[in-house]
């Protein structure tokens, strides 16, 4: 093959690929709209499969476990499918508020969202959470308003509460005819398709119907009474709405909206084609030096996920990667950026869901999977060219904090190691202070604390227990080296250091924290910082 044909292959490969996430507030219907789309790909072949899957894989992990007797999700997973000739990477996240950093890190790997929203609550507070953190990176986003096979607020009514709490304009796409029992389908506004939903077939194609307008007296034989509303409401929303801009949506100003019923199948065939034809293919990423390009020929990628000991009895460490520019190929040999050491690709692993198999090859906007023993961290790049340091991985300041006790002084070595391992997943962030030994665990989401204790006991065999403190905030102190010297001089009892050995600042209340930033006004106090790791001290 000639380096022009090889070009031009590498283009066709990275244009086919949709690397995107789904988010949502708890209970909206994110996992059964994954399970509808992994259906229409082929991935999986009957309802039901993804839970059967995780079902499987809680057996396997007592620390799991608890996602089943608690009915939560507190891992990401990552699934490949293809849709009319394009290949899906779809990236699912934990679905409880408080592993939510889990799933602000995702969202660092992908080049779009599907929102999905509950017809009956609108914008909800995980799924603001959520956005804040792609207008970071002005992701473009896609909305689906689910379960309208159950009344809920009125379309118009949820249009706007995108619109005030999120400030994205909306540019609704489809448009219901009723909800509820009086919910009849929905009309295509990207196609002039009306789309007929049976409440006798929940899980059929359902019926489509294109016409030549909304004259058409075949809306008054189907839909009767219905049919002037939805006149008058396609009428309304054509008038007063905006017409879909495709750069401003890929700028994350605009969001197509879509009406469904995911557990109906009912409207998500419409927003999956949709949606492979106007997402973004892979995009360029940041680097601390430049912006890599997808379509360079040099394989270069990020790790955005770390997950340790899926499988307790080998201990493993699977490095989930991005590949943002080049071609993966197995046996290849990159350099490890932050190290500068060199590794050897055997063993890399494609997702499909918690499966696993070998991967030959893999292109931008695919994700691998590298099995390692602590090398990799989140936040580190892999080049096969010129080394170069991804950004964009961020840490969030911790809401939450405990003081850690270990049982058995004689264990504090484990509690270390443990410590580290968990760190590096982003599981929890340790801090230690600079005066002093303990340990303070601090987390975004409560129930991190819970998580953390299980795995220390099942798998580092450490028994501790946690205190509460009085901490209330936390922020990460950047600035002139004399200055932060003399900081922790005079503020020594207040600062620790986090696993990676940055400075930070935990606050007994708010207001001190105010206080501090007016009297240090030479020092930044960081809500955020890049996610890097080191080893724990564990004297």
């Amino acid at each position: 093959m000639d380096s022009e044909t090889a070009r031009r292959n590498h283009r066709d490969e990275v244009d086919r690929r949709r690397t995107f996430a789904i988010i949502s507030h708890p209970d909206a219907g994110k996992t059964t709209l994954t399970e509808k789309l992994l259906l229409k790909g082929g991935a999986i072949h009957e309802a039901g499969e993804i839970k059967a899957r995780k079902a499987n894989r809680h057996a396997r992990s007592d620390w799991m476990s608890m996602e089943q007797e608690r009915g939560i999700s507190v891992t990401s997973s990552v699934m490949q499918f293809k849709h009319r000739g394009f290949a899906l990477n779809l990236l699912d996240t934990p679905g409880h508020r408080d592993f939510s950093e889990d799933t602000y890190r995702v969202l660092t790997a992908v080049d779009s969202v599907i929102m999905v929203l509950d017809v009956a609550s609108g914008v909800e507070e995980q799924t603001r959470k959520l956005m804040e953190v792609c207008r970071l990176r002005d992701i473009p986003i896609i909305t689906f308003v689910n379960k309208l096979d159950r009344f809920g607020l009125p379309p118009l009514e949820i249009l706007s509460d995108i619109e005030e709490t999120l400030a994205l304009e909306t540019v609704p796409l489809s448009w219901p005819i009723g909800m509820g029992d009086r919910f009849r389908g929905t009309y295509n506004l990207y196609e002039d398709e009306l789309h007929l939903f049976s409440h006798a077939d929940m899980q059929g194609e359902h019926e489509r119907l294109a016409i030549d307008s909304l004259d058409d007296e075949r809306l008054d034989d189907i839909l009767g009474e219905q049919a002037d509303e939805l006149r008058f409401d396609i009428e309304l929303v054509r008038e007063a709405g905006d017409s879909l801009n495709l750069e401003r949506y890929r700028d994350g100003i605009q969001t197509p909206v879509f009406f469904g019923s995911a557990l109906s199948n009912f409207g998500v065939g419409d927003m999956l084609d949709t949606f492979v034809d106007i997402a973004p293919p892979p995009q360029p990423r940041p680097t601390t030096t430049r912006t890599v390009d997808p379509n360079e020929e040099a394989f270069s990628g990020v790790v955005f996920k770390i997950q340790a000991n899926m499988d307790p009895r080998h201990h493993d460490r699977m490095a989930f990667v991005r590949v943002c520019s080049g071609q993966f190929e197995r046996g290849m040999t990159v350099t490890h950026s932050q190290s500068g050491d060199t590794m050897r690709l055997n063993n890399a692993t494609a997702f499909m869901a918690q499966d696993r198999e070998g991967v030959e090859r893999a292109w931008p906007g695919d994700i691998i999977g590298i099995m390692n023993h602590g090398t990799l961290k989140i936040g580190d790049s892999l080049c096969a060219g010129d080394p170069v340091e991804f950004t964009g991985v961020p840490s969030f300041a911790p809401e939450h904090f405990r003081k850690v006790h270990l049982e058995d002084p004689f264990r504090a070595k484990h509690l270390g190691k443990g410590l580290t391992q968990l760190s590096e997943e982003g599981a929890i962030q340790v801090f230690r202070p600079l005066r002093g030994n303990d340990y303070i665990l601090g987390a975004v989401g409560e129930l991190q604390f819970d998580v953390v204790l299980a795995r220390l006991e099942d798998e580092y065999n450490v028994d501790a227990r946690l205190s509460g403190v009085n901490y209330t905030c936390c922020r990460w102190i950047e600035g002139d080296p004399t200055i932060v010297e003399a900081y922790e001089s005079d503020e020594i009892s207040n600062l620790f250091r986090d696993a990676s050995g940055a400075l930070a600042y935990l606050g007994l209340s708010t207001w001190r924290l105010e206080r501090m930033m007016e009297d240090w006004p030479e020092l930044n106090f960081k809500k955020t910082k890049e996610h890097v790791t080191t080893e724990l001290a564990t004297s």
